[in-house]
């Protein structure tokens, strides 16, 4: 009997699919759990993995194609149950017609395999060689294919291609358009030593690895400086919603990753109740699998403040984009040593810009100025977070 391959649930307001590339063909055997097609949602990309061992028999819905949550997108066969599908036969071949004889008094015309000798080449003014007396044949047509569009110019270095845009990008684009239309988006900045945190890391980094196995990084000191700061300022942990102003006193940090099809911000929930180590462990786990695309669609949703790390592409100034209907988020820059003054001193410092992107609806520039400074404060006194002074 014929396993159906079904589209699976994919979070409560997910109703529909695009088919992505199907990671086996026709004919392969398939082991139980093991992935056979990619399937992208407006909110994550996943793999659908088979049900039972057995043989790609069908395929009913091809790469681009939109399907239902619970559709049914291709068969496989128990081993045994089912031969592979049979080989197209290939066409007869049909004997070529004999010619009839020729008189020998007419002479044969020559053979057209016969290549003729290669004509002189001049140059042209472009610096292209080209046949003399010789007609410059005309530029291909583009060739279309179901994914891309290639177009031949006839000159070396000016193809194009286009590309379709995955849906989690395109849903991506849209939020991210939809924020700056609907929200009153406005940045401010300011920058943190980081010294007293790379000393905590060297201090105590090695121990800290030895003891739960993950390194010990920058954001989790950021993660719980943020929730001690959004503590003091609850309207950039808040929402808006219709009319109303929605305050969360829960703390569910999204952290944006750049994943295996483009960026994606998984949330850590309540992190306000997470140590420094769950934290690290949390992150790790979130990117690793964000570069698989095995993230579940309800670890993409929801989330009351996101944090964004440029600094580890080298970006030393950006203005993030708010999350919708998110009112906040930090952006994360490079650490460069720096001089700054220090008690009347010039000294050198490793230092990092950082940008609150904040919506002015709901969020004073009184309150979000004052926020990043409580952040700064944190991370240069980290102390200060565990007594929350």
């Amino acid at each position: 009997m014929p396993i159906e391959l079904k589209v699976p649930e994919a979070g409560e307001s997910v109703t529909e699919i695009e088919i992505g590339a199907w990671l086996k063909n026709v004919g392969d055997h398939i082991e139980k759990d093991e992935a056979v097609v990619s399937l992208e949602s407006d909110k994550a990309t996943m793999d659908l993995s088979a049900p039972q061992s057995g043989t790609l028999t069908q395929v009913l819905k091809q790469k681009g194609e939109i399907a239902k949550v619970g559709e049914v997108i291709g068969y496989l066969e128990k081993n045994g149950d089912g031969a592979k599908p049979a080989a197209t036969p290939a066409p007869e071949k049909k004997p070529a017609p004999v010619e009839a004889a020729k008189p020998k008094s007419e002479p044969e015309p020559p053979s057209r395999e016969v290549a003729p000798k290669p004509p002189k080449t001049e140059e042209s003014r472009s610096g292209m060689v080209r046949p003399e007396n010789k007609k410059v044949e005309e530029p291909a047509e583009p060739r279309i294919s179901e994914s891309s569009v290639e177009v031949v110019s006839g000159q070396p270095g000016r193809q194009e291609e286009v590309v379709r845009m995955s849906r989690l990008r395109r849903t991506a684009a849209k939020r991210l358009v939809d924020a700056q239309h609907q929200a009153a988006l406005l940045t401010t900045f300011n920058e943190v030593d980081m010294g007293a945190v790379l000393a905590l890391r060297k201090d105590h980094g090695e121990a800290f690895q030895k003891k739960y196995n993950a390194k010990l990084g920058m954001m989790s000191f950021f993660v719980k400086a943020c929730i001690d700061a959004l503590k003091q300022f609850p309207a950039l942990n808040a929402e808006v919603r219709d009319e109303d102003i929605i305050y969360h006193n829960y703390f569910d940090i999204g952290i944006a990753i750049g994943g295996g099809k483009g960026l994606v911000v998984p949330v850590l929930r309540n992190a306000e109740n997470l140590s420094f180590a769950e934290i690290e462990i949390a992150i790790s786990d979130l990117a690793a699998r964000a570069r698989a695309n095995t993230l579940k669609v309800e670890e993409l949703q929801g989330g009351t403040f996101t944090i964004t790390n440029g600094g580890i592409y080298g970006s030393m100034l950006s203005t993030p984009i708010v999350n919708p209907p998110q009112s906040g988020i930090l952006g994360l820059h490079a650490i460069q040593d720096r001089p700054v003054a220090r008690e009347g001193n010039v000294v050198i410092c490793p230092m990092m810009y950082m940008a609150l992107t904040y919506d002015h609806r709901i969020v004073d520039g009184r309150e979000a100025v004052s926020c990043l400074k409580r952040i700064k404060e944190v991370i240069e006194n980290p102390s200060r977070m565990l007594i929350e002074v």
